[in-house]
């Protein structure tokens, strides 16, 4: 039998066969989610899609299938849980449902840094420190293309905020960017080889990120062996042929724009043919990775029990305890009545907006799952309280039902701008929103659009009702039948204006009423964007809410305070305002507090958040954007059904001015974005400086208590060598539980500033009450190094080193040096 040829061999062949004309079609995608087929050497498309926590697939794009996928926690959970095994196992069900969704790459991971508190995209992103992101990265790519499906490792480089990101320039010295904002990136590319790599839409010192050569060509796949595609976040390619010569590889999305003219570029002499065949080379590569080629791509499945047990147990493991005074969690069992208060209790808040969006097939809300857990064994007394919103964004979960019973509406689009005629779309979503550059869709950029969404309305309680539509183009909104309200503004939405309008309306608790949303698109309009919100409302002066919920809370044994943001809140395309928590939930949890020592707070946050009342409660608990097993996660963490284990991702400052980088911050809408901060962020700057967070990073209590012990580690090492540093890890409480053990190094001299600890090791150990474990950490040079700019390289200067183990940065148990040779 014939040895089948390697895949470099198949490329070459493909590649000598190839037109001048056929290379460069191969450069730009054929539309949003494909790259262009050549049908005359059996060269096929390969299909991307939205990820990182999920299969996302919102718009009504051709070639895709359409169906709901398992929502995995958010990358600010997956870093939380600090355990790689798992994030590992999760990324191969995220290959599994890829695959079965019959696409060859998610678009993930984002291992950007968490850099400011305000960004938009924090709860995408793992952490503030290269060390866990790198890590988490590394599991997460090697578990996705373990199934034979491809990852984008993104943002590639120093995209760190949202407002103005298309145009920005992040600027950063040399060191700063090799030691915080590419470390993770090297990690993964070096460790994990991810298919592809995608550019950030902005600049890096003043040269977008799309055809900055230093990046893409010297550092990317010149020093780190980068063998995969460089793909153009979408929209982010500018030129015709610069970026091509500085290290684009594939410009999405498609049909091509700057590449239409990549002939006219070759023949003028302006980049020559090698460079089109480099970028061609590599796209071949990963077709013929992806068994497209050949037919043999693999298997997968989607919304198993088994991925979404595996989505429950992440969450579980994230889920971090911050505070846990006079031991008010677990739930007692010796309760008779439990107060659940707040908006985020009864709504399934489980993921953030943006790109990242998951239509899961079903969501638990916290209500649901203490209702489902506790039964008649104890009284549950709900009151929301307040709103967790300043204007509403979505219609919560369980409001709306589509014509087959389904939560959320049917989404019917058309050809026309008065939604007749044969539709294009006809679907169940749950989202009552949409995002949509139609002017990159082929199909769709020429033609008139409209839409309609359709369902039933019911509502919990008698009441008014506070309908609230962002849009653009013309909205009109029906109510039984009846135009309750028309909304147009005559902006293309180019310049990203948008227009917001209202309805109250009082309905009653029970009763179905027949909803009707159509969105009409103006001719010449580029962008679709809708988002309908409905929330409960007063009259001025007359909400009783908040009052209640401080009765309820007075009567019961303890209270559970579930608060946050919405869904969809924290989202690509915009950075928060501030830290606060939108509407009255500060008041809420502070009047809750003075009615009920014995209360806990439980957060649906991606980033920090200023806790006003945080001396005020006895248990604070970050449950992040858990997924679609959000209720079951929570319930088995606050019951004591599990040991919390999460350790905090990112530090929590007390207030916004305390973060490294507010000066430098440029908010809103600076165009030049300087990281003046340099080295110290995060927990390096806290340190530097002596300043105390609100929680440090690697922060996280548990049920039970761990005692370190034993540390050993060589006195002296030769330059090269590795360090070996073991301890003993016991349980020495009642219950069960993981312990997330931190090595931090520390270098007292050296010749350029550092930090004054660093992470550089960590792993979760399993243990039983009494149980002992010993822990082998293997400290390389690299954890020993810092870059050294003139030198153009890292290093690891001779002298003594200290070794730092805790439960975080700010809770470090044993200490110990030896010396580099």
């Amino acid at each position: 039998m014939a040895k089948k040829p390697s895949i470099e061999a198949r490329v070459e062949e493909l590649l000598g066969q190839m037109t001048l004309t056929e290379k460069i079609s191969l450069l730009s995608g054929k539309d949003v989610w494909n790259t262009v087929p050549i049908e005359r050497l059996g060269i096929p498309s390969i299909t991307m899609t939205d990820g990182p926590h999920g299969v996302r697939a919102a718009n009504p794009e051709v070639g895709r299938v359409v169906e709901p996928a398992t929502c995995f926690p958010t990358g600010i959970s997956m870093a939380a849980a600090w355990n790689v095994d798992l994030v590992e196992q999760v990324g191969q069900a995220l290959g599994e449902e890829t695959r079965a969704l019959d696409c060859d790459i998610l678009l993930g991971p984002c291992v950007n840094i968490v850099r400011y508190p305000l960004g938009g995209r924090n709860f995408e992103s793992y952490s503030e420190d290269p060390y866990l992101a790198g890590r988490t990265a590394v599991a997460y790519i090697n578990g996705v293309q373990s199934r034979g499906v491809g990852t984008s490792l993104k943002h590639y480089a120093l995209n760190n905020h949202e407002i103005e990101r298309g145009r920005a320039s992040s600027n950063a010295d040399e060191r700063t960017m090799r030691e915080i904002y590419l470390a993770q990136f090297e990690a993964a590319v070096k460790e994990a080889q991810p298919w592809t790599v995608m550019c950030s839409y902005n600049r890096i010192n003043g040269t977008y990120a799309s055809q900055h050569d230093t990046l893409l060509n010297k550092i990317l796949k010149g020093e780190w062996g980068f063998e995969g595609f460089v793909v153009s976040d979408w929209g982010a390619n500018h030129t015709i042929f610069e970026s091509v010569q500085n290290g684009l590889d594939l410009d999405m999305p498609g049909p091509a724009r700057y590449y239409k003219m990549l002939a006219e570029s070759v023949q003028n002499r302006q980049i020559e043919e090698e460079a089109i065949d480099k970028a061609v080379r590599r796209i071949l590569r990963i077709v013929i990775k992806s068994g497209r080629i050949d037919g043999t791509t693999s298997k997968g499945s989607v919304n198993t029990p088994e991925h979404q047990a595996l989505a429950r147990k992440l969450a579980e493991e994230a889920i971090t305890l911050l505070k846990n005074d006079g031991g008010v969690l677990p739930v007692s069992k010796q309760a008779k009545t439990v107060a659940i208060i707040g908006p985020n209790a009864s709504e399934a808040v489980i993921e953030g907006g943006g790109s990242s969006h998951v239509d899961p097939p079903y969501r638990v809300s916290p209500l649901e799952a203490l209702k489902a857990w506790l039964g008649d064994k104890v009284q549950l007394v709900y009151e929301q309280g307040c709103d967790n919103i300043d204007a509403p964004r979505s219609v919560p979960a369980g409001w709306l039902r589509g014509p087959n019973g389904n939560l959320g509406v049917r989404r019917t689009a058309y050809p026309t701008y008065d939604c007749t005629g044969t539709p294009h779309e006809n679907r169940d979503v749950q989202e009552t929103e949409m995002w949509w550059d139609i002017g990159n869709s082929p199909t769709y950029a020429t033609m008139p659009y409209s839409a309609q969404l359709d369902g039933t309305l019911t509502v919990p309680e008698d009441g008014l009702y506070w309908f609230h539509i962002y849009h653009s183009g013309i909205v009109r909104i029906y109510l039984d039948g009846e135009l309750a309200l028309e909304s147009q503004i005559t902006d293309s939405m180019d310049t990203g204006v948008e227009f917001a309008d209202n309805l109250v309306r009082k309905l009653e608790a029970g009763k179905t009423y027949a909803l009707r949303m159509e969105y009409v698109r103006r001719p010449g309009q580029h962008i679709v964007y809708y988002r309908f919100g409905m929330a409960r409302t007063f009259e001025p002066g007359n909400d009783p809410r908040l009052a209640r919920a401080v009765e309820a809370a007075r009567r019961a044994d303890l209270a559970l305070v579930f608060a946050g943001y919405p869904e969809g809140f924290e989202s690509e395309g915009g950075d928060r305002p501030n830290m606060d928590l939108p509407g009255r939930q500060n008041e809420l949890i502070a009047a809750v507090a003075a009615a009920n020592p014995k209360t806990a707070v439980v957060l649906n946050v991606g980033s920090p958040i200023a806790m006003p009342w945080a001396d005020q409660v006895a248990g604070i608990v970050a449950a992040y954007y858990p997924g679609l097993e959000n209720g079951n996660a929570v319930a088995s963490v606050l019951l004591g059904e599990v040991n919390p284990s999460g350790k905090l991702p990112v530090t929590f400052p007390k207030r916004l001015e305390d973060s490294p980088a507010f000066i430098n911050a440029s908010y809103p809408g600076a165009r030049d974005v300087n990281y003046g901060e340099g080295i110290f962020v995060g927990y390096r700057y806290f340190d530097k400086v002596n300043l105390a967070p609100l929680f440090p990073f690697g922060h996280g209590l548990s049920y039970t208590t761990f005692e370190y012990s034993g540390l050993k580690l060589p006195a002296t090492v030769k330059a090269g060598e590795t360090v070996q540093v073991t301890l003993t890890v016991t349980n020495t409480g009642s219950v069960d539980g993981q312990e997330v053990v931190q090595l931090y190094v520390t270098d007292p001299e050296s010749s350029l500033p550092r930090p004054l600890r660093e992470l550089k090791a960590f792993t979760k150990v399993d243990l039983k009450p009494g149980e002992s474990a010993e822990v082998t950490f293997a400290l390389d040079q690299r954890s020993l190094a810092f870059y050294i700019p003139h030198k153009q390289q890292w290093v690891a200067e001779p002298g003594e080193f200290q070794v730092l183990v805790g439960s975080s940065s700010r809770d470090l148990r044993l200490q110990g040096a030896f010396t580099l040779a």
